[in-house]
């Protein structure tokens, strides 16, 4: 795509309203734009990005045997009065107190993949979407990770017996740590043991993503490596060890056992009389997006992880034309952000460490005199000539 048709306005000053990093960063560089409190629109980088991220957890979550659909948004009441929750305070209610807005979704997931199950022979089944979501946060802050209105992964899993649930338990472990590999932040995410709160009465799991930006605080056990939220932490770690290392971190997903809470609530019995056990796992589309800019940035703007990355490369012409390499790369499948617009270089360039690519190529008059471009990484300082003879080999070695 050519720079100067993508709907995009980036600034050098940051929001006046926004004090987290993700925030400053993604408006500025023209990903978002804020709508009201926890609301924001995507823009075409930003949904560029976000179709990257629900890729990854898509295949994830594919190799791990899920299935997926789309449950609607709008709840009926009854459903939730089943289980006691139709007043939680974080469920957005219609005036006609006949519907809310959906925040998760047990209540609906349950009957219907109860409806199309009849024998222990169907189980397990594993069930998730990727869908907006709206909670009625009353601390809507820190840009997306605090959101009203966001974009989530939940997947639910039946099951005959605890055995077969605890097993798919550590499938779903092992497949959120392959998505945060993916994303370049799993060395610094830690698998934490939290409370079950409103879903589970027992513990549940999160996916803690340690930052100076993080609103939660946890213990990581300096000897076993044991995390702790704080909320539930003793000070004594389950290996015995008191030494523990505070961390703040953000959470970028969670997964904890539900057993029967729900199946008992909807009579969901498989013919042998025993009730379904279930197990619900989260992951916030949106969430992680935050968290990636929060981690991957520096004084000049935004640093994308290359399967992240909105546009592979971003092309800059500074006086020359590099309209053929432009093709090229088009027609090779290479995704290209290509700024030929009539700026100075320092404007392009700065322009260019803001939005993040995670290539930057330059075209310019001193570069074709060698028959070459310019290339530089964009969480790298180095630059390097590569011939333009090899630039498609030398691009797809790095992808």
């Amino acid at each position: 795509m050519k720079q100067k048709e993508l709907l995009i306005k980036t600034t050098k000053e940051n929001p006046k309203d926004e004090k987290s990093i993700n925030a400053q960063l993604l408006i500025r560089a023209g990903f978002i734009d804020k709508l009201g409190a926890g609301i924001y629109s995507y823009l075409p980088l930003g949904l560029r990005v976000l179709e990257n991220i629900k890729k990854i957890v898509r295949e994830e979550m594919n190799n791990i045997d899920g299935q997926e659909v789309m449950m609607p948004s709008l709840l009926p009441k009854e459903n939730w009065e089943k289980t006691g929750r139709w007043n939680v305070p974080e469920m957005y209610k219609l005036e006609n107190n006949k519907f809310g807005l959906g925040w998760t979704h047990e209540e609906i997931v349950t009957p219907l993949v109860q409806k199309y199950t009849s024998s222990s022979k169907d189980f397990p089944k594993y069930i998730y979407q990727i869908q907006s979501k709206f909670r009625n946060e009353p601390r809507a802050k820190s840009g997306l990770l605090r959101g009203r209105d966001f974009i989530m992964k939940d997947l639910y899993s039946f099951h005959n017996n605890s055995e077969d649930l605890d097993n798919y338990y550590e499938k779903v472990k092992d497949a959120y740590f392959k998505i945060y590999e993916r994303c370049e932040i799993k060395d610094k995410t830690y698998f934490t043991l939290a409370s079950g709160g409103e879903f589970s009465s027992a513990f549940s799991h999160e996916f803690q993503t340690i930052t100076n930006a993080g609103e939660d605080i946890i213990y990581v056990c300096k000897k076993c490596g044991a995390s702790f939220n704080k909320e539930i932490f003793n000070k004594e770690c389950i290996c015995g060890s008191k030494d523990f290392d505070e961390k703040k971190s953000i959470e970028v997903g969670n997964i904890f056992k539900l057993d029967d809470k729900y199946s008992s609530v909807f009579n969901f019995k498989n013919e042998e009389s025993k009730n379904i056990l279930m197990g619900c796992y989260g992951l916030g589309i949106t969430r992680v997006m935050g968290a990636i800019v929060e981690v991957f940035h520096d004084e000049r703007g935004i640093i994308w992880p290359k399967e992240i990355s909105p546009f592979k490369v971003h092309l800059i012409s500074i006086n020359a034309d590099a309209e053929e390499i432009y093709n090229n790369l088009q027609k090779e499948g290479i995704e290209v952000l290509y700024d030929n617009r009539d700026k100075s270089a320092g404007e392009k360039l700065y322009e260019c460490d803001l939005i993040g690519c995670y290539l930057r190529i330059i075209v310019s008059e001193k570069t074709l005199e060698k028959l070459s471009v310019e290339v530089k990484k964009r969480k790298e300082e180095k630059t390097q000539l590569v011939e333009i003879k090899n630039l498609i080999e030398f691009i797809k070695n790095e992808l």
